[in-house]
Order: structure tokens, then C-alpha cells, then sequence
């Protein structure tokens, strides 16, 4: 039975698209099926694993929602791209952004990933959405369609502070639309443990959040490293497989698993 993971925050550079990538082909290393799903109209996703001219694609994430709002008869796996590393790809480009607009007047609204996703599902043991950073339409539509969210959170102050609106919004969602919904997790990227600063940060995120929600005990390292692999359209297990950070993922494919 196929895993829907949403990867979500409304803060950007917290490292969503590097852990959908490295997760996604991390668990695909593991002998997983994997579909991972780029619900973003920046196209970041796509880009990182290597396919670097998404505005030129004839079949994106923006066909699949407009079939399915049209409904017409078509191939839910048109649009389907395959990596060279053992995940498939549902590609976006900047097309997106007038899905967002779109959706506001659509009946059921919400519900339209979820029920492009019904369509694939049986396909894949794990689909993980990469989301915008924001709380909008298409985020809600990841959502609404999700098993779990595994939410990456940078160790700040104000990144730690700012998950109080989307945890508020998760359990909305829960609450009105979705109550299969569950929060994986919330992992800690882009940490140098080498300051008490991170420390205290993780320290307070833990006495904030950690009786009711599930804290990974793995966290992702800073590392110029991941974002160089990402510009190139590696994961870090090919771009750096014996560094911290491929470590670190490897050990987070492993707690999702478990």
C-alpha cells in the first residue's frame, strides 16, 4: 500500500527539495517504488534532479491538474519522468502558478492532487510532494491528498517560532479535509552542530513540540556539499555518497522505514 509523504513549511530555503530528493532516492536505494511529485511552480525539484529546462516540458504537474479539473480521459503517467537514480518524477515549470489561480473557483477544490494521485498510487510504495513555500491552493492540495508531512525546519529562532501557524493549519486540515493526516515528523536541516546556538535551538524545539510530535533523531548537517549536488542534478549519495550529509539522509530513509 502505497506512503503519501508531503514535504512541507511555508518558510523557503529550509531544504524541502534537497530532502524530497535525497529521501525519495534514498528509500528508492532501499528497493522502494518512489514517485516524487514537484508541486511547486518554481520547478526546483525538477531542476534538481537534473532536467534543467522545465519551461520547454509539454506534460507537467499543470496538465495533470488541468485534466483532472476538465475532467477528460488521459494517461495519469504521461507526465511521468524517470531518474536515472531510481525515482520517478512528476515534473512542474512556472506554468503552476496559474493552477493556484484556478483553483480558488474549482469545486472540491482541495481534493484535486489527491484525486490525480488515486489514479497512480498502486504504482509506488512511497509518493513524496514537494510544496511551495507558502500555505496556498497547491499546498493545501498536498495537504489534503497526504498520509504524513515531514516538516524540515532550519535550527533559528524565528524558523522554530514560524511553525506554530503551519502546525495551526496541519491540524485544520486534519480537522476539515483530511483526517488520515499525520505529521511524520520535523526534521532539523542545515545544523551546525559545532555551535551551542543549534544546540539551544534543537533544545528549545524539543520542549516546544516534542511530547506531541515526532522530532527525528537524525539532522541534516550544513554542507556546501548538498547545495552543489542539487545544482548539478545529483543526489548527495552520488555527488558525496561517503560525506556527512548522504550519511545523515541515509540515516533518515532508515527512521522513515521504521
Amino acid at each position: 500500500m502505497s506512503k503519501i509523504l508531503v514535504c512541507a513549511n511555508e518558510k523557503g530555503g529550509v531544504a524541502k527539495t534537497t530532502t524530497t530528493v535525497n529521501l525519495g532516492i534514498g528509500l528508492a536505494k532501499k528497493g522502494k517504488r518512489v514517485l516524487v511529485i514537484d508541486n511547486d511552480p518554481q520547478g526546483s525539484l525538477t531542476v534538481a534532479l537534473g532536467f534543467h529546462n522545465p519551461g520547454q516540458m509539454e506534460y507537467t504537474m499543470t496538465t495533470v491538474y488541468n485534466n483532472v479539473i476538465d475532467e477528460v480521459e488521459f494517461d495519469p503517467r504521461e507526465a511521468i519522468l524517470h531518474h536515472k537514480e531510481g525515482v520517478d518524477l512528476l515534473p512542474a515549470n512556472n506554468m503552476l502558478n496559474s493552477i493556484e489561480t484556478a483553483l480558488i473557483n474549482v469545486m472540491g477544490r482541495e481534493t484535486i492532487l489527491s484525486d490525480y494521485i488515486g489514479m497512480v498510487k498502486d504504482d509506488y510504495d512511497y509518493i513524496i510532494i514537494d510544496c511551495s513555500p507558502n500555505l496556498g491552493m497547491l499546498t493545501l492540495n498536498a495537504l489534503a491528498a497526504g498520509d504524513e508531512i515531514l516538516i524540515p525546519v532550519q535550527p533559528t529562532f524565528l524558523a522554530v517560532k514560524g511553525l506554530e501557524e503551519l502546525l495551526r493549519i496541519i491540524f485544520q486540515i486534519k480537522r476539515k479535509i483530511n483526517p488520515k493526516l499525520e505529521i511524520k515528523g520535523i526534521l532539523l536541516t542545515m545544523v551546525d552542530a559545532r555551535t551551542n546556538y543549534a544546540k539551544d535551538i534543537a533544545e528549545m524545539l524539543n520542549n516546544a513540540y516534542g511530547k506531541d510530535i515526532n522530532i527525528f533523531k537524525n539532522k541534516i548537517p550544513h554542507s556546501v556539499r548538498a547545495a552543489e549536488a542539487t545544482t548539478v542534478g545529483k543526489s548527495i549519495y552520488e555527488y558525496d555518497p561517503k560525506g556527512t550529509v548522504a550519511t545523515a539522509y541515509e540515516a533518515l530513509t532508515q527512521e522513515v522505514i521504521a
